[in-house]
């Protein structure tokens, strides 16, 4: 009972903080995660076991270049190609390979592209069209919450067949399927709310943070075990680290900013 106090409470103040930085400016959103990247690149360089001061300047330095003065929209294309493969090689290599060998050989490989630079597409999701649009981004991290919740719930009551066990034990096939149904729904729920995009493109965040998410934590999961540790940090209790609560929605960013340029640019 008492853990489960401190995971709402904790909890709590995270969203808090959030949506007051959404909705204050696109200044202070950009900073808190900015913030958000120094306790996850910490926390990462941890699990890689690597200490390095270069990573935090290169943090600071591409935040400056893509996410406020965004200096060059070809450059920031890509950016999104480059992170786009390199996470999808990633996805390879949870699927296919027992040890993840970028996880072994390129570890700023890891920094700069897993990490970072999905870390900026975040940032860039709200003002994709050039305008910060602040319901927008509140409306994917609602979907990314409604699946993590719903798979959590539907799997720990219903879940009987293993998704990934060798990677994450607790996870289930019903689970998953929980929680990309409502959030499915729930991008209908998001797209009424708002009054932005149409429903289709909601529904199809929705559907690449459900999968996408998904992915990311596995892939986290797996750098855990490759590092023999459970979480990542302990700065949110009842939720491990930072890196463990933003896992899903970092890793689902440059797709969800991918998606959207494209529909910008076929409409």
């Amino acid at each position: 009972m008492k853990e489960n106090l401190i995971r709402a409470l904790s909890g709590i103040i995270y969203v808090s903080i959030l949506v007051v930085s959404i909705y204050a400016s696109e200044f202070a959103f950009t900073t808190l995660f900015l913030l958000f990247g120094f306790v996850c690149l910490w926390e990462l360089q941890r699990l890689l076991r690597l200490s390095s001061t270069l990573s935090y300047v290169l943090l600071v330095v591409m935040f400056y270049v893509f996410s406020y003065q965004r200096l060059s929209p070809d450059a920031t294309m890509v950016l999104l190609l480059v992170t786009l493969f390199v996470n999808l090689f990633l996805v390879k290599d949870l699927l296919l390979v027992y040890k993840i060998p970028i996880f072994e050989k390129k570890k700023y490989v890891v920094i700069i592209f897993y990490l970072i630079a999905s870390l900026i597409f975040l940032t860039l999701i709200p003002s994709y069209t050039g305008d910060f649009t602040p319901e927008l981004i509140v409306g994917v991290f609602v979907l990314i919450w409604v699946n993590d919740t719903f798979a959590y719930l539907i799997g720990k009551n219903f879940g009987k067949n293993k998704l990934f066990e060798r990677i994450s034990p607790k996870k289930t096939i019903e689970g998953f399927f929980g929680g990309f149904i409502f959030t499915a729904i729930g991008s209908y729920v998001v797209y009424i709310t708002t009054g932005l995009l149409n429903f289709p493109t909601w529904l199809g965040i929705g559907v690449i943070l459900s999968i996408f998410g998904t992915l990311g934590d596995l892939i986290q999961s797996k750098f855990k075990r490759q590092a023999g540790v459970k979480d990542s940090g302990s700065l949110m209790p009842g939720h491990g680290g930072m890196f463990d609560r933003l896992d899903s929605i970092i890793f689902s960013s440059p797709f969800v900013y991918g998606f959207l340029q494209l529909v910008n640019y076929v409409s």
